[in-house]
């Protein structure tokens, strides 16, 4: 006799990401579609994680994280946002920002608690939520423009939600929220109990001179939130799988039991190769001049075509319109893309529930020039 299991995801299936992956493998397409670099990483960041390796820095650390490394991440958050975190107390280390994200959830929500996620949005957010037995309340962002609608926030908040997710710079729409944004959220979030999971794992992407707006930067922010970041994301190893939460010490306090527990610590000789590295500031620094010439490489590739680009402020992301080229759903759009033209995408209806009927994807530039023009030369068709 069969078992019978109750899901806990019952509406949870393959990643739309796991899915055109493999189409794009199975049709030889280049994968623009998921999220990750195609060229290599700092060879010195290699070497440092090969000295801690030699070094028998091989057993297990401290729950929380190698001390050098996060004494590193609190200085880079006190030289760039200007907010001092406790590096004992206040930032821990963690099996990637998805892991950050999932214990920030599971620590504070209990069932029956609303949690507020802007959509489209990361696709883990929900699912998260529904796993602390948390409410998910979906609020769109604009639609035109990917940017926060607060009217819509604020008929939001009740007396039940716990807790806010947002994302900048945004993925996928790769707009960046700006200072009176953060501010006008610190607003409405005032003498209340609500607190913010803030991912900022693109937090060294943002373009054309502009700057993050970390929720550490925001006094009424910052005592309320986990703020999320990844370096996998920064330093082009996104299968290492390090990333860090940073949140006032009584939050953090809570972040750590379920920390312990689920994941316990994180890769030591890691832990001890990006503290070592993280003593040159320039590859972060650098980042957003590093990015924005990929970006610029590929929106000007795409100006002949009939797609339409929108706006890409931060992250390494692209999202354009193709309503001139087909009225096709977007997901149907993304296959027919992957096996007729030999370029994989992502549809952004994968970011939402109750998406707006839309002709919009997402292309990753996260790539070498040479992947970019391979792409290019094949979209130039549309």
């Amino acid at each position: 006799m069969p078992l019978t299991l109750q899901s806990r995801l019952p509406h949870v299936g393959t990643t739309v990401f796991s899915t055109m992956s493999a189409l794009a493998a199975q049709h030889g397409a280049v994968n623009l579609g998921q999220g990750f670099p195609d060229f290599a990483c700092d060879r010195r960041l290699i070497d440092a994680v090969d000295a801690a390796m030699r070094a028998d820095h091989n057993q297990y650390p401290l729950m929380a994280g190698v001390p050098a490394l996060r004494q590193a991440v609190a200085a880079k958050i006190a030289a760039l946002y200007g907010h001092g975190y406790d590096a004992d107390r206040e930032i821990t280390i963690t099996a990637g920002a998805t892991q950050g994200i999932l214990t920030a959830l599971l620590a504070v929500v209990h069932p029956g608690d609303e949690v507020i996620v802007l959509e489209p949005c990361y696709d883990s957010y929900a699912p998260n939520i529904e796993l602390a037995g948390g409410r998910v309340v979906r609020v769109p962002l604009n639609p035109q423009t990917y940017r926060p609608d607060f009217d819509r926030i604020a008929a939001a908040l009740s007396p039940d939600t716990r807790a806010i997710v947002i994302n900048t710079p945004h993925n996928p729409s790769a707009t960046v929220w700006t200072e009176a944004e953060m501010r006008q959220l610190e607003a409405l979030l005032a003498g209340s109990e609500v607190l913010v999971v803030s991912d900022e794992v693109y937090e060294h992407m943002v373009f054309d001179g502009a700057s993050h707006q970390s929720a550490a930067r925001f006094p009424g922010l910052a005592e309320r939130s986990f703020i999320v970041s990844s370096f996998g994301k920064t330093y082009h190893v996104t299968g290492w799988k390090v990333g860090y939460v940073a949140a006032p010490a009584a939050l953090m306090a809570e972040f750590r039991k379920v920390h312990q527990y689920n994941v316990f610590t994180v890769n030591t000789p890691m832990q001890h190769g990006l503290a070592s590295y993280m003593a040159d500031p320039a590859p972060y620094l650098d980042l957003p001049a590093f990015y924005q010439a990929k970006r610029d490489l590929f929106r000007a590739g795409l100006a002949g075509t009939r797609l339409r680009l929108l706006a890409s402020e931060g992250s390494y992301f692209q999202c354009v319109d193709y309503s001139e080229i087909s009225d096709m759903a977007d997901a149907d759009f993304c296959a027919w893309l992957t096996r007729e033209v030999g370029v994989a995408a992502i549809p952004m209806s994968a970011f939402s529930v109750e998406a707006p009927v839309q002709r919009v994807i997402r292309f990753c530039f996260a790539k070498t020039e040479a992947t970019l023009q391979r792409a290019l030369d094949k979209l130039a068709s549309l």
